[in-house]
Order: structure tokens, then C-alpha cells, then sequence
């Protein structure tokens, strides 16, 4: 696997570091000698004493290397547990597990296993303050600029989307301890302007009943649950125990469990008696809740397996009764309500799964009756498993959505990121009512640089973007229908193509209709270091794209192909990094 050659010299220091401190001792596994010479040593496990002292514990890392079961155990209770591929010699990267909640226990670090490859490995874990690479946190060579991306892990789909007092929470599934999908767990982020976010850190970590997948969030505005005890409203968690996906819960099935927050998220705590909705069927997960006004209470939609969703009901989110059932998607659903075109007195409701893909239709808090067949929403290759924030301001008012961004960042510290926030709305086309997305008009605060033209009749052969480069960029343009036969922009050297004749948006691989608007098209195009997100036609089609393009190509440009395009306005912004700004 490449490594970032920035932080090498990072990571070879911290692997010769000398990791035992004055109060780490490695102490025999009770089956035997763990340094003994014989074959024997290879195949059995080793603990290491620690007095917790600093903010992280830090691992060495070699993804591809074999998987090693760590526990850390306090008082008699494994507290944390997950699987790693530590490093048979110099690490790929350096991962941590924060530490700070249990500073001053005593503890024992266990290793199920420990072969003569990985004792170094196991040795050099340390105590620290800080962690290997921290300094060059968010200047890594593919580090997404304006998209969110966690410090260290993998990160799958966004979970607990909720706003609260002026915070936007994004929860998301987490792999702390790998490059790769594993150790599920959820990640908490938050930001004030859906653009700059700050990582909490892990907030649901996996337990008896199993690993932490997906589910959302809610402000229990009423104390339904009695889980407040001041004047702070509760956030409420509602996620999937997904058992038999960690050795703790070998054996047991995938069920619902609640965890709530007195502390605007800051710290959750999971409820006693959980799970909360046992077993079902198969990989039954991904719960969304929404308080349904008119009846006042909770609505759960469940995936139930086999392209179904279960429609539940609860007065408390810990009792939940079984309403309906319709066959549609697969997995990670999502619900909510919209006006058409901004008419408050004509609203629809919007079901949707893990690809977007969307029913229209109506719901009386116990049944969904779809009226459309499913349209499809995305047409992108690096969009999954969306969610939308519940609880924004009343004043506000909007359906924001992000999804996981599925693009794989090769030699980083970290894998995966999310999409840029957009606002969803229902309008009237020529196809019926359809949902459009747009990127939220936050975005304007990290532009700078602007380059602006009108009326102009752009020919072949000419460009005129020559001269703009960077790696960051919004672009905005409406083009006008004349004898071409295509036109776009060449992206850094990733092209971006609307066909004249098929009415067809394409970029790489990814294809999408795009039917002319009173003879003029239009597209907005957000670009970061691995993704090339496309708008057409003000969000009528959604294409995000993975896309990490030559690190010495930093130009764009616009062109027309077999005939004249007039441009009647083109305005490409520089943008700035969120994290360095």
C-alpha cells in the first residue's frame, strides 16, 4: 500500500519509540510464555498493565496486515474492544484510541494473539497527548477541503442527524482502529454553518449486544423518553445493536437500543434496558425516527430485510408498536415531508433507501401509500445511505441531506468521506413532481476569487478559464443551445460533457438525462480533491462523482465541440480549505 510521504518519517520515529512507560508492564498470559522461543508463543495471547494517563493510546497500523483482537480492560470490564492490523514492521499509519474518560484507572491492554511478528507492534503501543501525524492533520496529500472527513478510520454512512441549539450533529459509522470497514462504531462531528466541522470524537461504541450501525437522532422536545433531568432537552440516539458482529456478541441477533444525551451531545449514555425492539427478522437495522405531529408520537421506519420497511409507532421510544409494512428499498431508510414548489398547503411525503432512489405519496403516521413508481435520485458513483437533519429551526425550514461519499483515499490515515450538504425540494416538471437538490447556500462563505462572464459566444478551441487553477472550485454556468454538438468543462483534466443530441450529462462513467430548460442548460459544479459534485438544470439531477485527479493538473476549462455555444453566464469561484482557512 503507498504511503503519504509526509508523515513517514512521523511514523518511523513513533514505531522506534521506546513505548513502554515507567508504569507499562508486559506480563505473561496465564496459558504460557509469550516470549517463550517455541512455536507455542505465536498462538497465545498477551496483556500489558497501564496506568491511564494521557488523552490517547496509539497503534501502529499495516492495513492488509492479519487482524489482532485488543481489549482494554478496567476494574474486571472490557470497556473497549476491536479488531486491528497491527503493524508486522514499519506502520502504514498510526491510529488511536482516545483514552481521556478513564485517566488515572488502572488498566490491562490484551492482545488475543501475539506471533513473533507483531510483538514489536504490540510493545510499541504508547501513551500520549498527541498522536503520530497530528500535525499534519488535514494537510494530508488526498484530504477532502471543503467535504467532512474523520481524523483517523474509516467512515461509512451518516447516522443521528439532528439540530440542536445552534448545532448541526452529524454522527457517522466509524471504523477508529482501520483503513477498512470494521469496528463499527458512531463518530460525532458537529458544525454551526454546515460547512466547518469539529470532530467530538466517538460517542456509541460497541457492546455485549453488538456492533453500532446505523440509525438516527432526535430532541425529545416533550420528555417523552424521562430522560431529562434539567432544563437541557435530550438528544435521543435510536440505532441498530447489530449482534454477532463483535466477539462480545457472538451469538446474538441484530436488535434496536436507545442512547441519550443530557449535554447537547457532548457525552451519551446508553439506556439500561436496552435493546429496545428485539429481533425481527434476518439483518433487521438502520431505524429513522420522526415526531409525527398530528398524532403525536414516534414514527420508526425499520429495514426489515428483503427490500421491506416496517412502519412502528411509540409514545416513549422505548415501547415500539408494529403499524404496516410496504416493499420497497433496501436498507438505511428516510422519510419527511415537502411542499410542492413552496406551497405549505400542498405538501407530500418522501420515502426513500440506501441509493436515494424516492417514492412520492402520502402518510397518516401508520401506513405509507406511495403515488409514483420509484424515481431515481442519484446519479452519481460516490453517493450511499443518505440522511436528512432532523428538528432544523421552524424558521429555517429546509430538508438538508448528506450522504456517505464513497471514495477511497489510497496511502491516507483516513478512508472515505461525506458529501457536500445539500437542500432538497419538491417541484412541479414535465414528469410529475420530482425532488431537486442543491448544495446549501452556506457554501458562499468559504468562496473567494471570483471570475465572471455574459454573453459571450464561446468557439472551439478556445477557453476562456486559461490561466485559473487551483484545486477547490464552484462553478456556475448557463449555457444556451446553439449548433455544438457537445460542451462542459475539462476538470483538471476530468471532463464533464453534456451531449447536445442524446440530452445526456455525463462524467467518467456516470450518464444521467438532462432535457433542455426553454432552450438553455445549466450546471453547478463543486469541486474538492476527490469528488466532483454536478448539478443540473438547479438540482434536477444529482451526478457526485469520485474523481482524485492528477495532483500536477490544476487547470479547468470550458469548450464546445462541432459548433459555436453561447455562454450566457459562467462564474467560477476559488474555494478555501474549511480546515486551514
Amino acid at each position: 500500500m503507498p504511503r503519504h510521504s509526509v508523515l513517514t518519517t512521523v511514523f518511523v520515529l513513533a514505531f522506534a519509540f521506546a513505548a513502554h512507560a515507567a508504569d507499562d508492564i508486559l506480563i505473561a498470559d496465564s496459558e504460557g510464555d509469550t516470549y517463550g522461543e517455541s512455536e507455542a508463543a505465536g498462538t497465545v495471547g498477551a496483556t500489558r498493565k497501564l496506568i491511564l494517563s494521557k488523552k490517547y493510546l496509539n497503534f501502529p497500523v499495516t492495513t492488509g496486515a492479519t487482524q489482532r483482537l485488543i481489549s482494554l480492560i478496567i476494574g474486571g470490564e472490557v470497556v473497549r474492544e476491536f479488531e486491528i492490523e497491527l503493524a508486522p514492521a514499519e506502520p502504514h499509519f498510526w491510529l488511536f484510541l482516545d483514552i481521556s474518560e478513564f485517566r488515572g484507572e488502572k488498566a490491562a491492554l490484551r492482545i488475543d494473539k501475539l506471533p513473533p511478528t507483531q510483538r514489536k507492534a504490540f510493545n510499541s503501543i504508547f501513551q500520549a497527548d498527541t498522536f503520530p501525524g497530528e500535525e499534519h492533520l488535514y494537510k494530508e496529500t488526498l484530504r477532502p477541503q471543503f467535504h467532512f472527513s474523520p481524523r483517523r478510520g474509516w467512515n461509512n454512512d451518516p447516522n443521528g442527524m439532528v439540530y440542536y441549539d445552534g448545532e448541526y450533529h452529524l454522527f457517522y459509522q466509524h471504523n477508529p482502529y482501520g483503513w477498512r470497514w470494521g469496528n463499527m462504531t458512531w463518530g460525532h462531528a458537529v458544525s454551526t454553518d454546515l460547512v466547518h466541522w469539529t470532530e467530538l470524537g466517538d460517542a456509541i461504541h460497541p457492546d455485549r449486544l453488538g456492533t453500532i450501525f446505523s440509525g438516527s437522532a432526535v430532541v425529545d422536545l416533550h420528555n417523552t423518553t424521562g430522560f431529562q433531568t434539567g432544563d437541557e432537552k435530550v438528544l435521543v440516539c435510536i440505532y441498530t445493536s447489530a449482534g454477532g458482529t463483535n466477539r462480545m456478541s457472538e451469538g446474538q441477533p441484530f436488535t434496536q437500543s436507545l442512547a441519550y444525551s443530557t449535554d447537547r451531545g457532548r457525552t451519551l449514555t446508553k439506556y439500561e434496558d436496552n435493546p429496545v425492539q428485539g429481533h425481527i427478522n434476518g439483518g433487521n437495522r438502520d431505524p429513522k425516527v420522526i415526531w409525527h405531529e398530528p398524532t403525536s408520537q414516534w414514527v420508526i421506519v425499520l429495514y426489515l430485510d428483503d427490500q421491506r420497511m416496517g412502519f412502528f409507532t411509540s409514545k416513549d421510544l422505548k415501547s415500539w408498536q408494529f403499524q404496516s409494512e410496504l416493499r420497497c428499498f433496501h436498507e438505511c431508510p428516510e422519510l419527511f415531508q415537502l411542499p410542492v414548489d413552496g406551497d405549505q398547503n400542498n405538501k407530500k411525503w418522501v420515502l426513500y433507501g440506501g441509493s436515494g432512489d424516492y417514492f412520492i405519496g402520502e402518510f397518516n403516521g401508520r401506513q405509507y401509500t406511495p403515488e409514483t413508481s420509484a424515481i431515481r435520485y442519484n446519479y452519481g458513483d460516490c453517493f450511499y445511505a443518505s440522511q436528512t437533519f432532523n428538528n432544523v429551526a421552524q424558521e429555517d425550514g429546509r430538508r438538508i441531506q448528506i450522504a456517505w461519499g464513497q471514495v477511497s483515499h489510497p496511502g491516507m490515515p483516513f478512508n472515505q468521506m461525506m458529501t457536500f450538504p445539500v437542500e432538497l425540494t419538491l417541484r412541479n416538471t414535465d414528469d410529475g413532481v420530482r425532488m431537486f437538490a442543491y448544495p446549501v447556500k452556506e457554501i458562499e462563505s468559504i468562496r473567494e476569487n471570483k471570475h465572471s462572464w455574459n454573453d459571450v459566444i464561446l468557439k472551439p478551441r478556445t477557453n476562456l478559464l486559461s490561466g485559473i487553477e487551483g484545486e477547490l472550485f464552484d462553478i456556475h454556468a448557463e449555457f444556451a443551445l446553439g449548433d455544438a454538438k457537445e460542451f462542459g468543462f475539462l476538470i483538471r483534466g476530468i471532463p464533464v460533457v453534456y451531449n447536445v443530441e442524446r440530452r445526456e450529462l455525463r462524467c467518467k462513467k456516470q450518464k444521467a438525462p438532462l432535457k433542455p430548460v426553454d432552450g438553455t442548460i445549466r450546471l453547478r459544479i463543486l469541486v474538492d480533491r476527490t469528488s466532483i459534485e454536478i448539478f443540473g438544470n438547479d438540482g434536477s439531477i444529482y451526478m457526485p462523482v469520485a474523481a482524485i485527479p492528477p495532483r500536477e493538473k490544476k487547470s479547468i476549462a470550458v469548450f464546445t465541440r462541432g459548433g459555436n455555444t453561447k455562454v450566457n453566464e459562467l462564474g467560477v469561484y476559488a474555494l478555501k480549505s474549511i480546515w486551514h482557512e
